[in-house]
């Protein structure tokens, strides 16, 4: 299998997980277990299947956020709510999520009951050394509907690339700030100003990572990829995608092209509801 396919793959299954960090859903559920609105969702949200862990964890984990608005919230979190309830409250919200953007028909379909054993074979063949986040849910059980099944899986599968892109990450010397700053000069993620200010980074930290990537020759003083910096992210997206593909590669290729053509069906109907912001370029 090429790893182009590992990466059509992840690209036509991700909004089905990805949504989970943008439907009114989560928050309401999870705001239900004691946490505060807004950021402390995500962070505990997200972390809560390694159990509670310091901010320090968090921070490393996820890689591209400010450390102090990481601490901001965790572990304050786990005062206010156990990991355990935060997971509880994050399943009930892919529910309910799926729920109102699929419909029953949908949710009852073949073709949702096929990508969700497809998916689950698919993670179950990742390996969890060096993948801290993919290990953890690895860890949790399997929920029984197979809509919560192909959510679930494509959590692990969402996790298992996102711990490889770090190495890809360290591999390319680039610090948490200036992943983000080149990534938002792809033209393929967050937009800049989105980016800065839902990481937590102040317009001069920002700044300070610009000239920083500037006098590597990354970037121009504008905050262009420079063709050196093309090809270092072209690189990181290789590697990533090197990393990603030993579950697609254990599924094999007629039954991967089975996920990419089911998956991006059910992304189409979840895209077309509306459920990324404009300051998305790419979803997530």
């Amino acid at each position: 299998m090429s790893f182009p396919q590992a990466r059509a793959a992840h690209t036509a299954t991700n909004s089905l997980h990805s949504m989970i960090y943008f439907v009114p859903e989560t928050e309401e559920q999870l705001t239900g277990t004691g946490l505060k609105p807004g950021r402390m969702c995500y962070f505990a949200g997200r972390s809560a299947a390694m159990g509670a862990v310091g901010s320090g964890v968090v921070t490393a984990t996820f890689y591209n956020f400010h450390p102090g608005l990481v601490a901001h919230c965790i572990p304050l979190a786990w005062e206010l709510a156990s990991p355990a309830a935060v997971l509880a409250a994050r399943l009930a919200a892919a529910d309910l999520a799926l729920g109102r953007l699929l419909g029953p028909a949908v949710i009852g379909s073949s073709d949702v009951a096929q990508l969700a054993g497809l998916t689950r074979e698919a993670a179950e063949a990742g390996r969890p050394e060096g993948r801290p986040l993919y290990a953890a849910h690895a860890d949790l059980a399997w929920p029984d509907e197979p809509h919560l099944v192909l959510w679930h899986a494509l959590t692990l599968l969402r996790e298992h690339r996102g711990d490889g892109h770090i190495w890809a990450l360290g591999r390319a010397g680039l610090s948490g700030i200036e992943a983000l700053v080149t990534h938002s000069a792809t033209g393929q993620g967050f937009e800049p100003e989105f980016a800065r200010r839902s990481r937590g980074y102040r317009p001069e930290e920002w700044d300070a990572a610009v000239a920083g990537l500037a006098a590597r020759g990354l970037l121009t003083d504008d905050g262009t990829l420079t063709e050196a910096g093309r090809a270092l992210r072209a690189q990181i997206e290789d590697d990533t995608d090197r990393l990603a593909a030993p579950p697609w590669q254990h599924l094999g290729e007629d039954r991967t092209a089975d996920v990419v053509r089911i998956g991006r069906e059910l992304t189409q109907i979840v895209v077309a509801a509306g459920v990324f912001p404009a300051t998305v370029l790419a979803v997530p």
